[in-house]
């Protein structure tokens, strides 16, 4: 009689600082996994105009391909923190995986928009259930220290680097059919899988813990968002006056209030509402939306404008678009010396001041356009935008509230950036018919309200510094502390 092989951590790394195979092979699976979630956006972007000539879709209908798997990820991603902390870890991600394969098949055969949008939403899903267990994995078996911070390092690199490699496999994919770009994650998330099985170490969820998935708070926030998503996408071709369209955002609102209701009685909130008094958290929340949605809105535009207008094939499109993420990849192991050095405040202003900066430089309609004078100047900008204020606004959100918090206050943060996404995809989507110029000015508009968000922070944060200043000046005696114990 065979027993079968549980699963155990692997070994920790020994006193040389040396790991082991299995705990190699455990940081590959994870990383591997991150690199597929973050290349889902880029490939669908390079492919959108190959997707839309051959299944019939006008640019409104389009733009579900990128919206769908962002409102699938940002929606349901603190339902998916969730469900990992009830069920375990490893069945989750390993489940995860296989979906995600699964659904990448699906989208390479799929004939229809609305079959296509369905597997970008689960896929989307998935990614929201494997990105923080990914973290939480690395957590629990890699010990703190210089052997944690090494692992997240690498993690953090196919992260990064993700974005830059979907828009190059895409590209060169694309030529031969955008099917194979949707295609291609499927046997990569299997070889995971069969990996994720021998390596993935098994956990137990606290029995104590109550099996409350609060499933309504989840529901009533991906409706909203898709119901939303929907009356923006329906307002060109109905109508803005349009019944169906004014009906559509009464829908979005209802649900959005159902469900800030449910969050506020339920026992067990997904998101505990209090974390909107910590101003940093909201800034950076707000701060990364701005940027990450401007950011998407800019590349949907360019990746119309310079395939449709200026006969650029995909592979050409994608290789266009890498002075916008490759910087991001190359900066990605310092970039917390980076925010240690300078701080987070400062970062995020200077990035977000590159990033509108940039927008305004983008060609408006007119003439034909060099992409060496007319688009790479932006593309740089925006890059260097990214470089400065990514991780910064991360540190910014989290580092801002207590640590039993910081979990709730990350989904939060990520969240806002995907609904972000979903939002500035539609809206783009819904003004390109009418030209480049309003949707560029749209995309600047935002990108300008992120510098706003910014430029409050860096105050906030003079306003501290100098009211600690003047209290190190003024000696022990004016310390709240010392005048505290004077009364007693």
């Amino acid at each position: 009689m065979t027993r079968s092989r549980t699963p155990r951590a692997p070994a920790p790394a020994e006193a040389d600082g040396r790991w082991s195979p299995a705990l190699w092979g455990l940081l590959f699976v994870l990383a591997g996994n991150m690199l597929i979630d973050a290349l889902e956006v880029s490939v669908a972007l390079v492919a959108l105009p190959s997707i839309g000539e051959d299944l019939g879709l006008a640019t409104a209908q389009l733009q579900w391909v990128v919206s769908g798997f962002a409102v699938g990820f940002g929606a349901l991603l603190l339902f998916g923190g969730r469900v990992v902390a009830l069920l375990g870890r490893r069945p989750v991600y390993l489940a995860a995986l296989l979906v995600f394969a699964a659904a990448s098949l699906v989208s390479a055969l799929a004939d229809s928009a609305t079959l296509l949008v369905a597997t970008r939403f689960v896929k989307g899903f998935c990614a929201a259930l494997t990105a923080p267990t990914g973290l939480a994995i690395i957590a629990s078996t890699f010990p703190e220290g210089p052997a944690r911070s090494r692992a997240l390092s690498v993690y953090t690199l196919f992260g990064a680097s993700g974005f830059s490699v979907g828009l190059l496999l895409s590209g060169a994919l694309t030529e031969v059919s955008w099917r194979w770009t949707f295609a291609f994650p499927a046997p990569v998330a299997l070889l995971l899988f069969v990996a994720g099985l021998r390596l993935i170490p098994r956990d137990r969820p606290d029995p104590k813990t109550p099996r409350r998935y609060d499933a309504a708070g989840a529901l009533s926030l991906t409706g909203a968002m898709l119901v939303l998503v929907y009356a923006i996408a329906s307002g060109p071709v109905a109508g803005w006056d349009h019944p169906r369209t004014i009906g559509a955002f009464l829908l979005a609102v209802l649900l959005a209030v159902v469900f800030i209701r449910v969050e506020l009685t339920v026992e067990q909130p997904l998101l505990n509402l209090e974390l909107f008094a910590h101003e940093p958290l909201v800034r950076s929340a707000l701060g990364a939306g701005a940027l990450n949605g401007s950011y998407l809105g800019l590349l949907l535009v360019s990746t119309l404008h310079l395939q449709q207008r200026e006969g650029f094939g995909p592979l050409q499109t994608g290789l266009a678009f890498l002075p916008a993420a490759v910087p991001l990849a190359l900066t990605a192991l310092h970039s917390g010396r980076i925010v240690t050095r300078f701080g987070p405040a400062r970062l995020i202003a200077a990035g977000a001041a590159a990033a509108p900066l940039g927008y305004a430089l983008y060609p408006r309609d007119g003439g034909t356009v060099h992409y060496a004078t007319d688009v790479l100047p932006t593309l740089l900008l925006v890059g260097a935008a990214f470089v400065l204020a990514f991780t910064a606004f991360h540190v910014q959100a989290t580092g801002s509230v207590p640590v039993a918090q910081q979990a709730m206050a990350g989904g939060l943060y990520q969240t806002a950036v995907q609904l972000a996404a979903a939002l500035m995809t539609v809206l783009c989507a819904a003004l390109y018919p009418t030209g480049r110029g309003p949707v560029l000015v749209l995309i600047t508009a935002v990108g300008i309200a992120g510098l706003v968000v910014a430029l409050r922070g860096l105050a906030t944060r003079r306003v501290a510094d100098a009211a600690a200043h003047h209290a190190r000046s003024a000696g022990p005696m004016n310390d709240p502390r010392h005048r505290a114990q004077d009364r007693t």
